[in-house]
């Protein structure tokens, strides 16, 4: 009886979620509901799964709005009518400003319902009147009491209840902008929008009764089916259109690349080969592996760079297709963990690319593949961003909202409108808010994507479906990842640096992985984690480890990309890792069945499949029952009941197997802690594979390799640590210049020039005009000369100047300031006069003006960020004598006072709840200092930002790696910005 239904997926209108609704129609015995969001389709598919569960007839249909204002509801009388209706939503969804129309254009298999007052008076076969009860005594002196047929009952439901209705207006009043009290009428729905008992419905309309069985006969005539779990792939089902065909081609592929990847084919290799080539068959996944196979072969012809990483790793068909560059015979990859005969959705591959590249892949992608379109992703309301946006609607000052968002409150002095907006931040907690896309997605259908939803159109301009993978996954339809990567966009502008400055050196092969492997040179850089500026192996923690476990082996550098993840250094399991890597007797402290299952790891659980080998081998869990746990572990589908199933067969399986509670609920624990965190071996292996091409190039090309970093902007680090990296390895650094500097940074044998990317407030066009009139018109002679050539405001040559980027010419920056101000306003107000013969300029005496080393200092900083002289001169009390990161080994348990520039922090959260944190320093010969500070001294003693500190605290050692606990420490003063002095200013000696 219920034709237009919504919940949260109304954004900032319904209040319900699908699950919510569903369990209304059963406690109400409804036996079929009609789902029609409002210009939306993001909840059809989740809620026809749903539906099926709980035995209840679902209907999809949109309700088609301008605004809030209905304009009419659109109902599928099956999958064909529910294709053209996503459709025609699509249409107006990729036309931005969209006004839908009173009429609903004319589909076959739909039904239309229009409000009572649209003024609609010829009605087609499929169209109807809907009635709100509001509206029966209106309908009582309307001409259409004798024309019942075309009318139907219409009770929308937004809303459970009265807190549902509140909640409905605040959200209202969030999507308008505006304070609750002035939120209008017409910007609201009624209060009335609620489910009733069928009961009360019929009183409602015990006037006109045959409106209610006219709904119910619509729904009786509509009928939805989609597939679900198990469901078979909907992705296009075949590449060359048959898929005897698609077999052949995808087995000679794999046959013509055996001899690309290996030297020497063994059995073991056939065997494999031919395995996956059989379960790729049975589960439908030829054209999988096919058109991405067909994707890469496009970016190799653009000399694009990528990786193929993730699960697809463990599968030797994607190596031989140049998928990966990651060989499942070296590593012993579980095939089983990407593909298996038990497995119920579909695998995916993550394919990295330069963000520089990216783009170009999706628009062929777009052009190649017909049912093509990218996924969306729900972005729901976090707690702290509620209490903002509420503390606005109720009208709450700036500073009252700080303190809710801060917690920095006391509960029982709250008024009653801050109570109203923790309460309802808590109830709106999770709501979706809007529509994202998700960061790589994208589907290649079977069928059009309109089958399945709308789509709309973000600014990217790629048609986007409103699900998100979840639900695709669902219904069978499994994504294509083509992600952006800054990491490669660095390789492949080092390796084109390299080629630039070393014309004569032999060309790169960057994807010689094998030879990086057994290079020397890399293999030390690894064990003393010098690695900044790498891919995956740069940030302080992964430095660190790297030293405990004095990797220099591929093998190792896979195991730590693991180990390092949040899931198994929680758990202790990271801690247990490098005491058995280290201690080869610490080893037998292995549970002997866990050391049997993981020998590599020492018995420690290290990847996901470490994880469902547990489960099978210790845990007795069937293939079928562990790939659930898999499932389970990505976080995306925890809160389904059958992993609590899978739980529970675990605990009971151990006791059947004779293991006790307490090494059971430990094991359990565990693989608990992997849940949205455990990388697969396969994927580890991937970033392995990066981390060695950067490596290489660190190890043999480390200037050109940090210009292609911060051209690429940086890492994990900001581009100050870059530039001072550079200056360890021997760069000599230069401010931006007009005659050398180009828009990114730029070298010339060991001299780097910063790009004019690097300075703040310089815009891009200015840039492009230097670079152009340089290279058409040859190198600028002096401030006069670039005047007369390069048209650009006064304010941006005070930049140029103020950064040395006149430096060439041997001039004080304070007399070139001097003149710019004088000539400058002269050309602008003469710039387009045009003469045949060169005015003559005219000349003015400067007057004699000095200025400091100092100046430029506070200048680069201003400008550039950074200072690229040391930061540690800028002191206004020099130090002298003093204790350096490299000598700390030699006080090993003594308090000491050593002085670092901040270069980055790592905060957490204890398990009491409070906060303590690991700072990285660097030392004035530029070594760097790992400290600790735990929660009273991070409370007391808080870092404040960038700048030189005094540390005081004890040294530590744990598995080689040196740190200080940090006990005091003192942020230094730096001297007095000398351009806003009334000192005098030296001159320059």
């Amino acid at each position: 009886m219920y034709l237009n239904t919504h919940t949260y997926y109304s954004l900032r209108y319904g209040t319900i979620s699908p699950k919510e609704l569903i369990a209304s129609a059963l406690r109400y015995k409804l036996a079929a509901l009609c789902l029609t969001e409002i210009n939306s389709t993001s909840s059809n598919l989740e809620f026809v799964r749903l539906s099926k569960e709980s035995v209840i007839k679902p209907i999809l249909g949109v309700d088609f709005r301008n605004g809030i204002q209905q304009q009419f509801i659109l109902i599928a009388i099956n999958n064909e009518g529910l294709q053209s209706i996503n459709s025609y939503l699509s249409d107006f969804l990729h036309t931005p400003s969209f006004v839908i129309p009173k009429r609903a254009k004319y589909f076959k298999n739909t039904y239309v319902v229009y409000p009572f007052q649209s003024n609609i008076y010829e009605l087609r076969e499929n169209e109807f009147i809907g009635i709100k009860p509001s509206d029966i005594n209106k309908l009582k002196f309307s001409e259409w009491r004798f024309h019942l047929e075309k009318l139907v009952a219409l009770n929308t439901v937004s809303f459970q209840n009265k807190k549902g209705y509140n909640t409905h207006r605040l959200l209202r009043a969030i999507d308008n902008n505006t304070l609750l009290s002035k939120l209008p009428l017409t910007e609201q729905g009624q209060e009335t929008d609620v489910m009733f008992e069928v009961e009360v419905l019929k009183s409602m309309y015990h006037e006109f009764p045959q409106l209610l069985s006219n709904a119910q006969n619509l729904l009786n005539n509509c009928s939805i089916e989609f597939e679900f779990l198990d469901a078979t792939p909907k992705n296009q089902e075949s590449y060359t259109n048959n898929q005897e065909l698609d077999f052949k081609l995808l087995r000679k592929l794999a046959y013509d690349g055996l001899n690309y990847r290996y030297q020497k084919i063994g059995k073991r290799v056939f065997t494999r080969l031919e395995k996956e080539l059989d379960i790729i068959k049975k589960k439908q996944f030829v054209s999988y592996f096919l058109i991405n196979w067909k994707i890469l072969k496009y970016a190799r012809s653009k000399q694009y760079y990528y990786v193929g990483r993730g699960s697809g790793a463990n599968s030797i068909i994607a190596y031989l297709l140049r998928i990966t560059d990651v060989d499942p015979i070296e590593l012993d990859l579980y095939f089983e963990r990407f593909i298996n005969l038990y497995r119920t959705n579909p695998p995916d591959f993550d394919l990295d690319f330069s963000w520089r590249d990216r783009d170009d892949i999706m628009n062929y992608i777009f052009r190649t593949f017909k049912n093509t379109s990218l996924i969306a992703v729900y972005n729901t309301f976090k707690y702290k961003a509620s209490v903002r946006e509420l503390g606005k609607v109720f009208g709450l000052p700036k500073e009252e909202i700080d303190k809710l968002t801060t917690n920095n409150f006391n509960p029982n002095q709250l008024d009653k409108l801050s109570k109203l907006v923790l309460i309802y931040s808590k109830y709106i907690q999770g709501f979706p808010n809007y529509l994202g896309i998700h960061p790589g997605g994208i589907l290649i259908s079977e069928k059009p994507i309109h089958y399945y939803t709308a789509t709309y159109l973000p600014p990217k301009g790629f048609s986007t479906a409103m699900f998100d993978m979840v639900i695709a996954e669902d219904v069978g339809l499994y994504k294509f990842d083509i992600l952006s990567q800054r990491g490669l966009g660095k390789i492949r502008e080092a390796v084109d640096i390299v080629k630039y400055n070393h014309p004569k050196h032999p060309a790169i092969d960057i994807h010689d992985i094998k030879r990086f492997k057994e290079d020397e040179k890399i293999k030390t850089m690894l064990r003393n984690a010098k690695a900044i500026g790498c891919f995956y192996v740069e940030s302080p923690a992964m430095r660190m480890l790297l030293k405990k476990l004095q990797v220099d082996n591929y093998l190792g550098l896979v195991a730590a990309s693991s180990v390092i993840r949040p899931g198994v250094s929680k758990s202790g399991m990271m801690r247990e890792y490098i005491k058995r890597y280290r201690n080869p007797e610490m080893r037998k402290d292995a549970h002997p069945i866990l050391l049997e299952i993981m020998p590599e790891t020492f018995g420690v659980m290290v990847y996901q499949e470490d994880v469902i080998k547990v489960a099978h081998y210790f845990g007795g869990l069937s293939l079928g029952e562990a790939d659930m746990l898999r499932r389970g572990m990505s976080g995306k589908f925890r809160s389904r009941d059958e992993f609590l199933k899978v739980k529970n067969q675990f605990f009971d399986n151990c006791k059947t197997k004779g293991h006790s509670q307490e090494l059971t609920s430990e094991i359990w624990r565990q693989i608990e802690s992997f849940a949205g965190y455990a990388f697969a071996k396969g994927h580890s292996a991937s970033y392995a594979v990066e981390s060695y091409q950067s490596l290489f190039l660190k190890a043999y090309y480390p200037l050109e390799y940090m210009v292609a970093t911060l051209n690429n902007f940086g890492g994990f680090y900001r581009p100050e640590y870059y530039v001072h990296e550079a200056r360890m390895n021997g760069g000599i650094i230069h401010p931006p210049s007009i005659n050398r500097s180009y828009y990114q940074n730029y070298i010339e044998a060991n001299n780097i020039y910063l790009g004019f990317i690097m300075l703040h407030s310089f815009e891009l066009k200015n840039a492009e005009k230097i670079v152009a009139e340089r290279t058409k018109n040859g190198q600028f002679l002096d401030l006069d000369d670039f005047i007369d050539r390069v048209q650009i405001s006064l304010e941006q040559i005070v930049i140029l100047i103020k950064v040395n980027a006149f430096k060439f010419t041997g001039r004080n920056k304070r007399e070139l300031l001097w003149e710019a101000h004088m000539k400058v306003h002269k050309v602008v107000l003469e710039e387009n006069i045009s003469t045949l013969f060169k005015s003559e300029k005219i000349t003015y005496k400067t007057p004699e003006l000095v200025s400091s080393h100092m100046e430029d200092a506070f200048d680069e900083l201003q400008y550039i960020g950074f200072t690229l002289d040391s930061p540690f001169n800028l002191l206004t009390t020099p130090l002298k004598s003093q204790l350096f990161a490299n000598e700390l080994i030699n006080y090993i348990g003594k308090r000491v006072t050593v002085y670092g520039y901040y270069v980055t922090v790592k905060r957490t959260i204890t398990n009491k709840g409070t906060m303590m944190y690991f700072g990285t320093f660097i030392d004035m010969k530029g070594d760097h200092i790992d400290t600790v500070h735990f929660p009273p001294s991070a409370k007391k003693y808080p870092l404040k930002g960038r700048g030189i500190y005094k540390l005081i605290g004890k040294v530590t050692e744990e598995f080689d790696c040196v740190s200080i606990e940090v006990q005091e420490l003192e942020k230094l003063a730096i001297i007095q910005d000398p351009r806003y002095t009334d000192e005098p200013i030296q001159k320059l000696g």
